[in-house]
């Protein structure tokens, strides 16, 4: 693999995998730190990427087996990364619209992160980076049943809780 193979194929997935390695971590820079080292060992493997299919489902299995090293690593240190919120941009919306939005998403984000950690990685996979069912089998190395299964209940564990918090007080 050359260097303008590696661009098209692996560096056009930084945003994917960079989110990905987000929502695990929570924390920015140890995303980033992740997400270098993901391009370091994809191109010191350069030579067998002939072999691979699907460069961006692989990408993505090496950014989930980095990320819960980096897991482990922050726990054993006993040090935990802190939380960051997502913003949210836009330009028409009046000022009190733009509050219920964030507190909805930081809600969902808070929701999302309170889920297992299979469930955490499905759900942001097809619904956050939008993969399909045979590629998160492929990057979370799981059959389709683990998945859907997940996937479901993951679903319904945010629904079931959002509702009871905005249904609050009614």
């Amino acid at each position: 693999m050359d260097l303008e193979t590696f661009q098209n194929r692996v560096l056009s997935s930084k945003s994917k995998l960079f989110r990905f390695a987000l929502r695990m971590l929570g924390n920015e820079d140890e995303a980033k730190d992740v997400l270098q080292e993901v391009f370091i060992r994809v191109w010191n493997n350069r030579e067998k990427m002939d072999q691979i299919q699907n460069m961006e489902a692989w990408c993505m299995r090496i950014t989930k087996n980095l990320s819960l090293d980096r897991l482990r690593s922050l726990q054993r240190k006993g040090t935990y990364p802190i939380a960051e919120g997502f913003d949210i941009k836009q330009t028409d919306a009046t000022p009190d619209v733009k509050i219920e939005l964030g507190e909805s998403m930081l809600n969902v984000n808070q929701l999302i992160a309170s889920l297992p950690e299979k469930q955490r990685q499905v759900i942001h996979l097809r619904d956050v980076e939008g993969y399909t069912y045979n590629e998160i089998c492929e990057i979370l190395e799981l059959d389709m049943n683990q998945v859907k299964v997940s996937l479901f209940r993951a679903r319904n564990a945010v629904k079931e809780k959002l509702m009871k918090i905005n249904a609050y007080g009614l």
